[in-house]
């Protein structure tokens, strides 16, 4: 008390009296307040107090960016880390740029969900960015939301923001937070560089497939690094990348002892050298090439023929400098004896002699293309069947110079082919020529014939009689045949399974009766899209005789409302998907039947019908299980 009593004033101890309820009530909204008044003796008027701004306290944001790492880098767990990856953009690239090895406490696993992220059955997490999502700031959320679960294991980027594109920064953030990352697909990505590929190399030497593809700056050196830090590659592919060249190629060669799969387009600056010295690695398996729009010449070809003895899928496409010699040197150096796949397009040096030299050096080939080669005529194709003795698939896509004669022979000397596909063939015409003497293709399973303009019901009818083994049958855009071409090889087949005959102009009902009378019972595909001439007649024969059908397509015929009640009606326990589209006729009549079959149906085509909005609201009511299109 005598203390208090005799008090004296000083600084020791300030009084701001007696607070109003008004003042009291607003510090304690704000929580924090400091009061300050003169120093003087105990006044009995309060003086006045100001309240100071929270932003004014100091902030963890004026910290320099070397403290703040290693504050963050000190966070106990994975949550942790997501959450405060959350509070800036600052914070969040700061994360990211964290390596797992500078992480200083124990991780505990972080389970969250992501709509993103999915785990496949192999047991990593796959992302994929495009276009106007495709940043650095996505790709080190991704990088900082998944680190905690084991790394991102497989990311495809394709395409990139046209304001915030994606750089190194963002692939560094993927690089150092995914140290587990397997499969790299970069796509149109022309900020990101070297220095991110780099990054990567560094960082994940788990990588086993990776594809670049658009990517202009990066070069020799990002591949060499890829290649000097990543042996377990399985899979490349490089295309459209213009300054990437030979020594990237010997180095992947060199030291990636385990690649499998190699695919390289439209790259200027790679020719023979680097491609000759990856294939000819003495440590080389690859099984799979594709080689497309290259500079390269004779010389690679002469090396893929002798050392492709492991290649089993070969793709040569628009190599412009390669010759005739190239390709019969690939067949007469015997190596591609593993050989099972050759596409060979647009490729001026593919003769008949190459092609005979590539039949007798591939004695394991069994599926064959030919697209857009000139020179190929009837005498090498027939050549080339002779001697191919396990042949099984012949594709030929705008080989002008081969007719039906070639054809015809082809098929009656190559007694293993199962599969024949003609594409816009122009030197197809019809020709009447002597089949007595040409041997049927037992073997034969499927024939496709598709925008062939000469060929016409007298060829169908021949090639009809060398295939007596059918399943498969296409023959979409063939204007010129007509019922009298068709109906022979109908008759002559025995259990077609799948049927295109869209914009078979000429086609009518007595074609589609032939076909669900004799091949009902085994028939589960049919297109009859754009056959104008087929009607209602048609439907009622299909409802009656094909209750194993599952994918018809009527589009643009003749149909009206019976001839859909008719369908509700067969025997038809399997139909998933039913098109319509283009058929007028077909009104709110046919609603009811479409229930009816809606019960199994998946897929339901209604454009351009007579079907009202309300109806077809109806129908999607209805028929929950079934996309409809209207």
């Amino acid at each position: 008390m005598p203390t208090l009593v005799n008090y004296s004033g000083d600084n020791e101890f300030y009084s701001c009296g007696s607070l109003c309820s008004a003042d009291l009530g607003l510090m304690l909204s704000l929580g924090h307040a400091e009061v300050y008044c003169p120093p003087r003796k105990r006044a009995r008027i309060s003086g006045p107090f100001v309240v100071d701004d929270r932003s004014k306290d100091p902030s963890l944001e004026i910290l320099p960016d070397e403290c703040l790492f290693d504050i963050l880098r000190r966070l106990p767990g994975g949550r942790e880390r997501g959450a405060a990856a959350c509070v800036s953009k600052r914070w969040l690239m700061l994360l990211s740029s964290m390596r797992n090895s500078e992480i200083c406490s124990n991780d505990t696993t972080m389970i969250s969900k992501d709509e993103d992220l999915e785990v496949e059955c192999d047991g990593y997490l796959t992302r994929c960015v495009e276009g106007k999502k495709a940043t650095d700031v996505r790709l080190a959320a991704i990088a900082v939301g998944t680190s905690t679960r084991g790394g991102l294991g497989k990311l495809s980027v394709r395409g990139s923001n046209s304001v915030r594109g994606i750089t190194n920064l963002g692939l560094s953030a993927i690089a150092h937070g995914c140290p587990s990352l397997r499969v790299l697909s970069l796509w149109n990505v022309p900020f990101v560089g070297d220095e991110g590929l780099l990054e990567v190399a560094r960082e994940c030497r788990s990588l086993e497939k990776l594809d670049l593809s658009q990517c202009p700056s990066i070069s020799n050196k990002g591949l060499v690094a890829i290649a000097e830090n990543c042996p377990s590659l399985t899979s490349l592919t490089i295309e459209l990348c213009p300054n990437i060249g030979n020594e990237g190629l010997q180095a992947i060669g060199k030291c990636c002892t385990k690649l499998q799969s190699l695919t390289i387009k439209d790259c200027p600056l790679i020719g023979d050298q680097g491609v000759a010295s990856l294939l000819s690695s003495g440590t080389s398996i690859l099984t799979k090439v594709k080689l497309h729009g290259l500079n390269i010449t004779d010389f690679s070809l002469a090396v893929i023929g002798h050392y492709g003895k492991l290649i089993t899928n070969l793709n040569l496409s628009s190599l412009r400098n390669v010759s005739q010699k190239g390709f019969w040197v690939m067949g007469n150096a015997r190596g591609l004896e593993s050989l099972v796949s050759l596409t060979i397009t647009l490729c001026r040096g593919a003769t008949d002699v190459g092609l005979e030299a590539v039949g007798k050096g591939c004695p394991s080939l069994k599926h064959m293309c030919i697209r857009k080669c000139c020179f190929v005529s009837d005498a090498g194709l027939v050549a080339f069947a002779k001697v191919a003795g396990s042949l099984e698939s012949l594709n030929l896509e705008e080989c002008n110079r081969i007719t039906l004669t070639g054809i015809l022979s082809a098929v009656s000397n190559c007694m293993t082919l199962k599969s024949l596909s003609l594409v816009k063939c122009m030197g197809i015409k019809d020709l009447v020529l002597e089949t007595s003497l040409l041997s049927p293709c037992e073997y034969l399973r499927s024939l496709s014939i598709r925008s062939c303009p000469g060929f016409g019901s007298i060829s169908l009818a021949m090639v009809g009689t060398l295939c007596p083994k059918l399943h498969q049958l296409d023959l979409s855009g063939l204007c010129g045949i007509t019922d009298a071409g068709l109906l022979p090889l109908l008759e002559s087949c025995e259990g077609l399974v799948k049927v295109n005959l869209s914009d078979c102009l000429n086609l009518t009902d007595q074609v589609v009766l032939s076909l669900a009378t004799r091949h009902g019972g085994s028939l589960e595909l049919l297109n009859l899209d754009g056959c104008r001439k087929v009607t209602d007649a048609s439907l009622v024969a299909i409802a009656e005789y094909c209750p194993l059908l599952n994918d018809l397509d009527v589009s643009k015929c003749a149909i009206t409302d019976s001839g859909v009640a008719a369908l509700s009606r067969g025997v038809q326990v399997n139909l998933q998907v039913l098109s319509l589209s283009g058929c007028s006729m077909v009104s709110n009549r046919s609603v009811p039947s479409l229930k009816m079959l809606g019960e199994n149906l998946l897929g339901l085509n209604l454009q351009h019908c007579s079907v009202s909005c309300s109806s077809i609201e109806v129908l999607v009511e209805e028929l929950w299980r079934c996309d409809i299109l209207s």
